[in-house]
């Protein structure tokens, strides 16, 4: 496999994972771009655009990037935080009226961003053309009984996450939240990255599509999914498949319609130095440009207010406002990272203590939901180079 673009020197360790997640971990086509301190050090793609293609990726591929777009939504909210529009510590219906129903008068902002809220299901799942209309998307969960008391426990909000902050965003800055990070978060740190794909980009994302088993990676921890999550997912009842579920049947994500909805929870589309870009302005100026978060807000961001066992992906799981944090489910480079995977692939996060930010983008999903075996490598590359 030829592996293209350019690494700095210290950084040849991710290359070379690189290089192996297509030799023996079955990539198709992918891209991985690491910043340091506001500058580039890595910047690498290979494979092809399309997984079932031959046209070659080139350094502008974008793909769809799955729950990854999730921390690009806590950043919208935690922006509108940190500029005194949000608190995050009101509650919902101070914003949003029609949600103070069915015993989730006390849900606070923070619960929505910390897997907290308690809606994580819908009783009557939406279908992909009914989820792509944010009014009825945010009707629906606001109208939907918690499954438990809001604020008291955790569980990931696969779907019902994008519905929750993009609502948010509409009530309080009257845009949707793919016109608001186009416009104050990607726009000003020149990152592509898009939720709600725009017509003139479309020529430039690959076609993606779940993966077949790769070849064993002698390399790779021996991980088995515990008995306790194998019969989650495979419960039609359980809060997991109802949870991932509540977008039915499940959308194909290479249709036009659907990469161009504006579902921030899944449908986000990014190159890996668009998604790593973003990620860097967390933490400082990218390239001598624009900053976003203080350094009051990222450490706002990477604040645990969520840990133990998650009632939907029955693993020990740990989130900040809107991040996974490093942990035995989702590893990132260090305790004080926050970021967030995308199912089966893509992950993005930044780490303040080293001043790294990490975007890695792929056209091939596994069954992984938390820690894909390729992103881990990568990562495990990027911790060596930094040793």
């Amino acid at each position: 496999m030829d592996v293209n673009g350019v690494v700095a020197e210290g950084f040849e360790p991710v290359r070379e994972a690189f290089a192996a997640n297509f030799e023996v971990r079955g990539d198709r086509g992918a891209a991985v771009t690491v910043y340091r301190d506001g500058h580039r050090v890595v910047d690498l793609w290979a494979g092809t655009k399309d997984v079932d293609g031959t046209e070659p990726w080139q350094r502008d591929t974008a793909q769809i990037v799955r729950s990854a777009t999730k921390g690009v939504a806590a950043a919208a909210l935690l922006l509108l935080a940190q500029r005194g529009e949000l608190d995050l510590d009101a509650p919902v219906g101070e914003y949003w009226p029609e949600y103070k129903t069915a015993g989730k008068e006390r849900t606070l902002v923070w619960h929505l961003l910390a897997h907290r809220a308690g809606v994580p299901v819908l009783d009557h799942p939406l279908t992909p053309a009914q989820a792509a209309d944010p009014v009825r998307g945010a009707a629906a969960v606001a109208a939907q009984a918690p499954a438990w008391e809001p604020g008291t426990d955790h569980g990931y909000h696969a779907q019902t996450y994008g519905w929750l902050t993009g609502e948010l965003v509409r009530r309080v800055t009257g845009r949707s939240i793919g016109e608001w990070i186009a416009e104050e978060i990607a726009g000003p740190v020149g990152a592509d990255l898009w939720v709600g794909l725009p017509s003139g980009e479309t020529g430039r994302v690959g076609r993606v599509a779940q993966a077949e088993a790769a070849p064993a990676d002698a390399n790779a921890p021996r991980l088995r999914p515990k008995r306790s999550v194998s019969e989650a997912y495979a419960n039609p009842d359980s809060l997991t498949r109802r949870a991932f579920g509540a977008i039915t049947p499940m959308p194909d994500e290479n249709d036009p319609a659907y990469r161009a909805a504006v579902l921030p929870a899944s449908n986000g589309i990014a190159t890996a130095d668009g998604l790593a870009r973003v990620y860097a302005s967390l933490l400082g100026e990218v390239d001598g440009g624009t900053r976003l978060f203080t350094p009051e807000t990222s450490e706002l961001a990477r604040t645990e207010r969520s840990s133990g066992p998650d009632r939907v992906l029955v693993v020990n799981t740990r989130f900040g406002l809107g991040y996974m944090l490093h942990g035995s489910a989702s590893p990132l480079l260090s305790d004080s990272s926050f970021g967030h995977p995308g199912r089966g692939g893509a992950l993005g996060f930044a780490d303040p203590d080293s001043g790294i930010a990490f975007g890695y983008v792929t056209n091939s999903f596994r069954k992984s939901v938390t820690a894909d075996p390729r992103a881990q490598a990568l990562v495990r590359a990027l911790r060596t180079a930094l040793s």
